[in-house]
């Protein structure tokens, strides 16, 4: 965009990561749009210099640079962009990469729920519509399944997919009520960051959009982020488990859980030891001990599956920055 571009009264500020991305970063800010008001460009210590190639060659007067001394990952940038966009007079926030893979037209349809009341963080995804990934790799389709599983157990969120996709908006005073020197600085992040809003309530909807992929590259590789990714969602997912239904709130899903898991755990390892020493001793198991594995078993499967009915069912429905704004507290939505 250029500098005699008029801007009437925009409401949605944007943050753009920048490492490796001195070949693209330009012309993504140029497809920005003028709903757009404030650009944060943030130079996570790139070794292509990013923020100086802006600062000499970018003529848009929406365009600010900040730099970090030392590589602080995507999640570190993303954080300091957000402390930045807080004190704005924006409305949304919104994360957009540099390297060209997200399209900076879709900023207005991706900040729309936001600015509408209808939600407090919108996010991109890929796997919407079965045209949009047919030519994907299966072996990338099966990784972001996994870690979309994953982070649906994490973050409460049984709703939504992709949760690696960086495409986000986010309502700048949600923004303010979020810890963000406690969330994760690298690729976790966008998981992270969902766990943290669901401990908040915040309504959370998907964006459908399609992926641009060009001479770009990209580090993340999910089959070798299943891993490190299980680690942290099985963290939040213990946390989000003892926070939501112990500390914060006790109800019969609580119940369920307690007695459902150690239930299922005891009957599953009861019954394979003695299924075990029954081969090895080339002997039947008697009906008590089938039964004494069975029953533990079958009940706890039935507490935990109505305990799942009961978490799908308790995803967050109201949109909290209405009452944040003091506009009257928060409405119910629906799921876009």
């Amino acid at each position: 965009m250029s500098a005699d571009v008029a801007i009437s009264n925009p409401r949605i500020a944007v943050v753009i990561p920048c490492y490796r991305v001195a070949a693209h970063v330009l012309h993504v800010i140029e497809r920005v749009g003028p709903e757009v008001g404030w650009i944060i460009a943030v130079d996570d210590a790139c070794p292509e210099h990013s923020g100086d190639v802006i600062e000499q060659q970018c003529r848009d007067p929406r365009v600010k640079v900040l730099r970090h001394a030392e590589n602080q990952g995507v999640g570190g940038a993303v954080m300091t962009g957000y402390a930045a966009a807080v004190d704005l007079p924006a409305d949304a926030v919104v994360k957009l990469d540099g390297d060209g893979q997200m399209a900076p037209e879709l900023i207005a349809r991706l900040a729309a729920p936001l600015l509408a009341g209808r939600a407090d963080y919108v996010k991109g995804n890929r796997f919407h519509r079965v045209a949009d990934v047919t030519g994907m790799p299966a072996v990338r389709l099966f990784g972001n399944a996994m870690l979309s599983f994953l982070t649906k157990l994490s973050s409460g969120y049984w709703q939504l997919f992709d949760p690696t996709n960086g495409f986000t908006a986010i309502h700048r005073r949600v923004l303010a009520e979020l810890d963000m020197e406690r969330i994760a600085k690298r690729y976790f992040f966008e998981s992270d960051m969902l766990y943290n809003l669901n401990q908040l309530r915040a309504v959370v909807v998907d964006m459908p959009m399609q992926a641009s992929y060009g001479d770009e590259s990209s580090s993340l590789r999910p089959m070798h982020m299943i891993g490190p990714f299980m680690r942290g969602n099985i963290r939040n997912f213990c946390r989000r488990l003892l926070y939501s239904y112990f500390l914060r709130g006790f109800s019969a899903a609580s119940l369920e859980l307690a007695l459902g898991f150690p239930m299922f755990i005891f009957g599953l390892l009861f019954g394979v030891g003695h299924w075990g020493a029954s081969v090895a001793g080339h002997a039947p198991a008697t009906a008590g001990t089938v039964m004494l594995a069975a029953l533990p078993l079958i009940i706890g499967t039935q507490f935990l599956l109505s305990w799942l009915n009961f978490d799908i069912a308790s995803e967050p429905k109201y949109v909290i920055h209405l009452h944040l704004d003091g506009m009257g507290g928060s409405r119910q939505v629906g799921r876009a």
